[in-house]
């Protein structure tokens, strides 16, 4: 089943988006953080974005703070740090919660159609990631510990 396209994002810049905005993109959507052991995946991430985005691929970002307070940055320092350490161009978005009561509702469908480890559908740490196809329908879901490099091949796939 798809995720729903009229699920509403904020970017980093607050401005409003939707899910559909990347309607017939494949895309790795990933909760991330400035202050994380896997931070250095932003520069994989990138790679990959820039590898794939002329095929119709985007990584989406969203910061997250839910984990060892990993993120504590607003979005304009965020933004910056991506910007000066990793040179991110993939779009990023508002600091988001993945897990609990205000779970953002992207997250929500994303563990929903791809439950983790045991069918658990907790969010366990930044840079878990999530393969999207063209059509919105959630290919798989990866560990933070999944380096993006060795994602190249699902998304070949998922760009089919």
């Amino acid at each position: 089943m798809p995720l729903p396209a009229d699920i509403p994002l904020k970017t980093i810049d607050g401005k409003p988006a939707r899910l559909a905005d990347f309607d017939g993109e494949a895309l790795l959507i990933v909760n991330v953080a400035s202050q994380c052991g896997f931070t250095p995946q932003y520069a994989g991430l990138e790679e990959l974005h820039r590898r794939f985005r002329d095929r119709g691929f985007a990584v989406l970002g969203f910061p997250c703070d839910q984990f060892g307070h990993q993120e504590p940055g607003d979005e304009s320092a965020i933004k910056k740090f991506c910007t000066d350490n990793y040179d991110v161009s993939f779009p990023m978005f508002a600091k988001t919660e993945v897990n609990g009561l205000n779970a953002h509702p992207l997250f929500k469908a994303l563990k929903q159609a791809a439950p983790g480890l045991l069918g658990t559908q907790g969010i366990k740490w930044n840079f878990t990631k999530f393969l999207v196809d063209r059509n919105r329908n959630v290919v798989r879901r990866y560990a933070p510990t999944d380096r993006p490099e060795s994602l190249a091949a699902d998304i070949e796939a998922a760009l089919a």
